[in-house]
This record gives C-alpha cells, structure tokens and sequence, in this order.
C-alpha cells in the first residue's frame, strides 16, 4: 500500500461522489483516490468538504484595525447612497497617516495575517500605501511579514499610491523606491487624478515602471457612482501597450455596474484581450462590480475583503468564506450556480486572478487545502467557519474546532 507524508481520508469533495483519500507529498498533491491510502500523519476528514484553500485579492493590510484611530467620517462618506462622496472619503481617511508608523503597522498587520493562517488564506494581494504621507512605514513592515509567513500565507506586496500620482507630487519616487526594497507589485488608483489626460499619465507610468522591472500591476480603477469612469479601460489598453498582458488586476471598478450594456460588452472584449482580471467587494460600499454579468462574457472575478476595521469597512475576520457569504446575498447568487460561483472567486477564480499557478485539488496541484466541518458548500458558505484543517505547502499549519455545550433546565 503506497505510503505518503500527508493523506486526508474519507472527504468530500466538490463534484464527485462518494468519499476520497488524498496523498500529499513535497507539498504536492500526490494522488487524489477512492482506495485506502497510509501516510505519516493522516487527517479524518470524516466527510467533511475539501477544496482548495483560499485567496484573497484585495486587502488593504497596513490599515488593518485602525478605525479607532480614525472615527468613521470617511466610512459615513465611502457608504453613501451613491458613493457620490467616494473621493472625499479617500481625503478623509488620510488622516490616518499623519502618525503613521511600522511600530505599530507591523502589530496589526501581523494579527490580520495569523486570521488569514486560521481561515485557511493562502495568498493575499497586500496593498501598502506608499505616499508622500505615509512614505515606506506600511510597505517596510509588510515586506518582512511576506518573509516570515512565506509559504503558509504568500502576500504579494502591492506598492500602492492611494493619494494618488499627478496631484501628490513625489510619490512616484516613493513607488520606485518601494520596487527597489522588493515590493511584488506596482500600484495605483488613477481615478482619483484632477482630469483624464492625468488619469492615462498616472496609468501609463505605473505600467512602464511595472514592465521594466518585471512585476505585475494592480489598480484600484473606477471606485465611485460615476458612469463616466473609464480608467480600467485605460489600465487594460496600458497593459497592452507595455507587454502585460495577463499581469494585471482591477480592483472595484464599481462605476462598471453602471455602465450600459454596449460599453460592459467593449470592455469586456478589451479586458480579455488584455489578460486583466477583476476583483470585486461588494460588502464594502454599495456599488459594486457586475460580477455575474462579467463572468458570463469570460472575464474571471474573484472576491477580496478589502479591509478589517478601518476607515472603509468597520468588520472583518480575513474569512474568506463570510466574504464569499457576504457577496452571494449581494450579488443575489444565492442559487446553486451563485454558490458556487462565490466560492471559486475565493478559491480557483481567484488563485487565477492573482496569477498564481497549480491551486487546484487534482494531481500535481499545490497541496493547499481546506478540510471543513461540512460535507456540502451550502452548508460550508451559510456558516463560514474556520475550516477543521488548514494545509499550506503540503503541512499541516492550523486546525480548529467549533463545539457548543448546552445547559438547558427541563
């Protein structure tokens, strides 16, 4: 009977039936079978759901648990009706930053990154602000968190100019900086810029910085109730013109919901041209990307938490589930196909999105898994707890139980 460092008996898993072995060595996943495997450690599944484990593509982590510092004026104006007062949101969050230090970034941030271990999170596009406010103290601490937990938690570092490029003259340098410290990504937010020939210039430097130094990009485009947005257009025709093509992602891109059905459909020809994929979060304001719509054309979305108690959303657990939860009553994908749908724009969707390879549960993918208490998605998204057993890099790295004891008099 073969032998293997890792197997998970007697699972469930999505669209197959009956009950699974799974054998894991080097961190791959070995074999995926019906028959009676042995390992050196073995985990009872005891029908429990196994799926890939979790990515999330957007996180805002180095203002992770900094709402107390800040009072929620910018989350009242991010929030409305709207989301007319978006960008003075944005102005009014800042704020943040005028004590902004890694003493106490670093503390934060890693109390999010341990919830993302917990929660079975095995890669995170990790935004930093990098500007002439918060300069390198968020990207700095985030960096050498990526090192620590590299391999149970990848973060890609995004070097991000949340102020903006054009109207914060010297963040550029910073950004640059950032990339030469080792930050994975290249950032940007053009819709904020004063006009549009602003808004293509912000896009066009970031691509340009983004392809000479060999990273991706990811830009947080569109994000206000303004139907005359365009700037994941410009990102997409940036991405093109740059050799990009299939390293970009756009995050929000809420003013794309309200776009009419001839512009969805061009841009959505354009985006797949460009190989950029989308990530929305629909639990964080209330506009949100068309998601069913953009998925149906071919485009991939996944999902993000987008933030933990800050100045944009005052919850959060880095539970990748509730979120996938969250959007299916948003998204109104509370059928079957909607379900499922949430659950891959946490999972294989989004794994793709962020351009990471092999997370699949088959033979030869990454041996990062979730074992769940439930047997079946409905049960595992109406829930959303932690998962049973986390498997990152083919280890065992958490484990969680969820018990209540009952003391009723009759």
């Amino acid at each position: 009977m073969p032998s293997y460092q890792i197997v998970v008996a007697d699972a469930t898993l999505r669209g197959r039936e009956g009950r699974w072995q799974i054998g894991i060595d080097g961190g791959r996943i070995a074999t995926v079978t019906q028959e009676t495997l042995t390992g050196g450690e073995e985990i009872d599944a005891a029908g429990g759901l196994v799926t890939e484990s979790f990515a999330n593509g957007h996180m805002h982590l180095d203002k992770v648990h900094t709402l107390d510092r800040i009072g929620d004026a910018a989350l009242t104006a991010y929030t409305s009706g709207d989301m007319g007062s978006a960008l003075h949101s944005i102005e009014l969050a800042s704020a943040v930053k005028a004590d902004y230090d890694r003493s106490w970034i670093e503390p934060n941030a890693r109390r999010a990154v341990l919830q993302a271990v917990r929660y079975g999170v095995r890669h995170v596009l990790a935004f930093a602000d990098v500007d002439t406010k918060a300069r390198l103290e968020g990207v700095i601490p985030l960096l050498a968190l990526r090192e620590e937990f590299r391999g149970v938690v990848d973060l890609q570092v995004v070097a991000f100019p949340q102020d903006g490029l054009l109207c914060d003259p010297g963040a550029e340098d910073l950004v640059r900086e950032a990339v030469d410290l080792g930050a994975d990504v290249v950032g940007g937010i053009p819709w904020i810029e004063h006009t549009d020939a602003e808004a293509r210039e912000h896009v066009r430097r970031m691509c340009a910085l983004a392809a000479a130094h060999g990273r991706r990009v990811a830009m947080l485009v569109d994000d206000a109730g303004d139907a005359g947005l365009r700037t994941t257009e410009m990102l997409a025709e940036a991405m093109l013109e740059h050799g990009l093509e299939g390293r970009g992602v756009a995050n929000h891109a809420r003013a794309v919901g309200l776009y009419a059905r001839p512009s969805l459909e061009r841009l959505a020809g354009l985006v797949k041209r460009a190989g950029l994929g989308f990530v929305s979060d629909p639990h964080t304001g209330p506009l949100h990307l068309p998601v069913r719509e953009l998925t149906a054309m071919g485009v991939p979305v996944a999902l993000g938490q987008d933030d933990i108690e800050d100045a944009y959303y005052p919850f959060g657990r880095h539970n990748m589930v509730e979120i996938a939860f969250l959007a299916a009553h948003a998204l109104e994908a509370v059928d079957s196909a909607g379900i499922d749908l949430v659950y891959d724009a946490v999972t294989t969707t989004a794994a793709d999105v962020l351009g990471v390879t092999g997370h699949r549960l088959e033979e030869g993918g990454n041996a990062d898994l979730v074992v769940h208490h439930h047997p079946t998605l409905r049960e595992v998204v109406g829930h959303h707890e932690a998962p049973a057993y986390v498997v990152a890099s083919g280890r065992l790295v958490a484990t969680s139980t969820s018990s209540t004891t009952y003391h009723l008099t009759t």
